[in-house]
C-alpha cells in the first residue's frame, strides 16, 4: 500500500501533523512471524525459598533479559493510578501539552516521537509518543517537574516512585546474589548518584499496523528498567533465539529488563536484549518505563570478581559519558552501543 493516514481526531498534534509512518519494506516489524507460544519467566517475588528465588532471576537474566515479577510489593491500585493519570496527561488539550513538545533531548522533561532512517537518511516518525521525566525515590524536589494537570499527577507519580525505588532495589539484589556477588555489588558499581528518569510511552490505534512501528528495535542503555503496562493490548516484542517473541501482558505484574550496563558489568553473564513495541488496530496502549542508569562520570567495567583467566574482560572500561556520546552517534539507526566497547567478538548480543 502508498498510502497511509492518521485517522483520530483526539490525536496530539505532533502525531497528527506529520506526513509519513510507513517504513521501508525491510524495516516493517512482519507480524506473521512472531511467535506467540513463547512465555517470559514469571517470578513470584513473595517466594519463601530464597536461593530459589536467585536462581530463577539469575536464569532469566541470562535466558532472556526479561521477566515478569508478581507480588512485586506496588499496590495495584497506585499501579492503575499512575496508568490512568499518564493517560488522561496525553489527552489534554494541546495548549497544555505543547509546551512540553521539544525536539531538545538535553531536557529532562520533555514530549518527544522516536523516529527511524531509511537508507536514503529520511526521517520516519514511529507510531508513537513519549513523555519523559525524572524521578527520585527520597527526595521530593522532582516533583515540580512533574505537570500539575491532571491534578493528582505530582500525587500519584511521587507515590509510585518512591514504591519503585524500593523495588529496583531488591531486584538489583537478588541479581548481584544470582552473580554469587554480594546483595548491593550491582548497586554499588552503578554509581553514587543514578540518573533516574522515566517514559511513559502512548501509542494511539493504528490502522495498519504492518506499515509501522511503535518504537523500533533497539536495547535500553541504562542498568535496569521496569515496565508498567496497559493490560488490554500487547506490544512489547524480545529478540529470543533469532526470533521475535510477542509478550503477553500479565495482570498485576511489572516486566524488569536488563539493560547494557549490567551486561557490562556482568561480564556478558547477565543480557541486554534487543525489543521493539508494535502496533494495533483496536486498542490504544500505554506503557510507563522507570529507568536507572549510572551518571554521566560513572566508570563501567566489567566487575572484577567476575573475572578471571577463564572469563577474560569483555568490555573496554568506560565511563557512561562516553557510552552516551556513542549512542548519540548512532541516532536513527538499529543502536549498537555496548558493541563498540567490546573486546572479544566472541559474545553472543
Amino acid at each position: 500500500m502508498a498510502t497511509f493516514k492518521m485517522a483520530f481526531d483526539s490525536l496530539p498534534p505532533s502525531l497528527s501533523s506529520s506526513s509519513s509512518y510507513v517504513l521501508p519494506d525491510h524495516m516493517r516489524p512482519d507480524l506473521q512471524h512472531v511467535s506467540h507460544t513463547i512465555s517470559l519467566p514469571t517470578i513470584d517475588l513473595n517466594l519463601h525459598d530464597q536461593s530459589l528465588l536467585v536462581h530463577q532471576v539469575s536464569e532469566a537474566c541470562q535466558s532472556f533479559g526479561f521477566f515478569q515479577v508478581t507480588n512485586h510489593g506496588i499496590p495495584q491500585r497506585l499501579c492503575d493510578a499512575v496508568l490512568d493519570t499518564t493517560i488522561q496527561f496525553f489527552h489534554l488539550p494541546p495548549q497544555q501539552r505543547n509546551q512540553y513538545v521539544t525536539t531538545d533531548h538535553t531536557k529532562k522533561v520533555k514530549i518527544f516521537n522516536y523516529y527511524a532512517k531509511d537508507v536514503e537518511g529520511r526521517k520516519i516518525n514511529l507510531w508513537s509518543e513519549t513523555f519523559t521525566l525524572p524521578w527520585d525515590p527520597v527526595g521530593q524536589e522532582f516533583l515540580s517537574d512533574v505537570p500539575q494537570n491532571p491534578p493528582q499527577y505530582r500525587e500519584v507519580y511521587g507515590e509510585y516512585a518512591r514504591e519503585m525505588g524500593r523495588l529496583m532495589e531488591r531486584v538489583l539484589g537478588l541479581m548481584s546474589l544470582g552473580l554469587g556477588l554480594d546483595e548491593g555489588a550491582l548497586k554499588r558499581s552503578i554509581g553514587e548518584k543514578p540518573e533516574l528518569y522515566s517514559q511513559a510511552n502512548y501509542y494511539p490505534p493504528c490502522p495498519q499496523p504492518e506499515l509501522t512501528m511503535g518504537l523500533g528495535t533497539h536495547t535500553d542503555i541504562v542498568a535496569i528498567a521496569v515496565l508498567l503496562q496497559t493490560q488490554d493490548a500487547a506490544g512489547l516484542q524480545i529478540m529470543k533465539d533469532q526470533q521475535w517473541v510477542s509478550l503477553l501482558p500479565r495482570p498485576n505484574s511489572l516486566v524488569v529488563n536488563v539493560a547494557d550496563q549490567i551486561q557490562v558489568l556482568s561480564n556478558g553473564r547477565y543480557k541486554s536484549v534487543i525489543h521493539r513495541a508494535v502496533t494495533n488496530s483496536a486498542r490504544r496502549r500505554l506503557s510507563l518505563v522507570m529507568f536507572y542508569a549510572p551518571n554521566d562520570e560513572t566508570v563501567i567495567k566489567p566487575i572484577e570478581e567476575l573475572t578471571d583467566e577463564h572469563h577474560p574482560p569483555l568490555y573496554k572500561t568506560f565511563t557512561y559519558k562516553q557510552f552516551m556520546h556513542q549512542f548519540r552517534a548512532q541516532e536513527g539507526t538499529i543502536r549498537r552501543v555496548k558493541e563498540t566497547f567490546q573486546l572479544t567478538n566472541s559474545l553472543n548480543t
